[in-house]
């Protein structure tokens, strides 16, 4: 007889039902959101078990690893998939939802989610911290502009490292309190600037050390951060069979509907990594609109254009970029300016 284990993971604590072939609940039990405290439970049961599945959640990576290091073959499953079969249940609990993934890892009705090694999930972290600072750094700044449109002050374009100076030279007729809240807010535009820098420096001397992250680079519109960002949410290339399906891993391909006679075709799934996303798109719009130079992705891009607008050229130009992106990386080729396979150089 074969048994299966599902665990429904919260903060505190993890709900674990275990199955036999049959579908038959052999135990119930729950233990300390934990790697240890779960082993130990399911040592306890005292049942030999073929898969443990969990939902991929914020510390699913942590307990996946930790329970296949200590030889249980856990699997991390796919939230998005999971959340529609555990929705029939007509009581929704974590003793519920654990029944539900391990019937669904019995019958192997289930998708399984990649879990990125320490170096990616590490270059991640460093990623999104730089993400959130950039974010903060934009609020301040036009927090700032804000408050001194309310004098008449208005600034114009002005680029991140003069801006401090150009405001203090502004506001120099407001009230002192009202300077005296800016002067605060200045302060913290001028230390997350610093902070930007730093990890910037960092980055860059990751990209210098990244061969792969160089030949990504040779693409158009492709600077440091959008390299790294797509090798971080790659991991290993070659876990995609074929390319093509790397734009549909990013959410970049658009959803179907089809039902007897009726076929839609809707927007993109939005599915994976939203910073991977975010990044290709960019880098689409940068090739579109600043790039000089010429490329066939190019040519089409701007055809595209000019029939459906630059959001849907940009999205288009977006995937198929991920695609070419995913085989430089696996045939180690500089980006191709020419349709011709001769030439091959940036």
């Amino acid at each position: 007889m074969r048994y299966y284990a599902g665990l429904d993971v919260a903060m505190k604590e993890t709900f674990i039902c275990i199955v036999n072939e049959e579908g038959k609940r052999v135990y119930e039990g729950k233990a300390f959101s934990d790697p240890l405290p779960i082993f130990e439970k399911l040592s306890k049961s005292g049942y030999k078990l073929e898969k443990v599945g969990l939902e991929a959640g914020s510390i699913s990576s942590y307990l996946t690893k930790g329970l296949i290091e200590l030889g249980v073959n856990a699997i991390c499953i796919d939230a998005r998939k999971m959340a529609a079969i555990l929705s029939v249940t007509i009581n929704k609990t974590d003793k519920n939802d654990a029944r539900g993934i391990a019937d669904a890892i019995r019958c192997n009705h289930y998708k399984e989610v990649h879990l990125h090694d320490i170096e990616d999930a590490a270059l991640n972290i460093l990623l999104k911290s730089r993400s959130t600072l950039v974010q903060t750094r934009t609020k301040s700044k036009n927090t700032i502009r804000g408050h001194l449109k309310l004098s008449g002050i208005r600034l114009g374009s002005v680029s991140d490292k003069k801006f401090s100076e150009v405001v203090q030279n502004a506001y120099t007729k407001m009230h002192d309190q009202a300077r005296l809240g800016i002067d605060s807010l200045l302060k913290v535009f001028n230390m997350i600037n610093k902070e930007i820098e730093l990890l910037d420096k960092q980055l860059n001397e990751v990209c210098k050390q990244e061969e792969v992250v160089k030949l990504l680079m040779t693409t158009p519109g492709v600077g440091p951060v959008v390299a790294l960002t797509y090798v971080a949410g790659i991991g290993d290339p070659l876990r995609f069979e074929n390319s093509e399906s790397v734009g549909a891993y990013f959410g970049l391909s658009p959803k179907q509907y089809s039902s007897g006679e009726t076929v839609k075709q809707g927007s993109t799934s939005k599915c994976g990594s939203t910073d991977v996303r975010h990044h290709l798109v960019e880098a689409a719009i940068v090739m579109l609109t600043r790039f000089k130079g010429w490329c066939p992705l190019k040519a089409w891009g701007l055809k595209l254009m000019k029939k459906s607008g630059l959001r849907k050229a940009a999205v288009a130009v977006a995937r198929k970029l991920s695609v070419i992106m995913h085989r430089m990386m696996i045939t180690g080729e500089t980006f191709r300016f020419s349709n011709s396979v001769k030439v091959a150089a940036a």
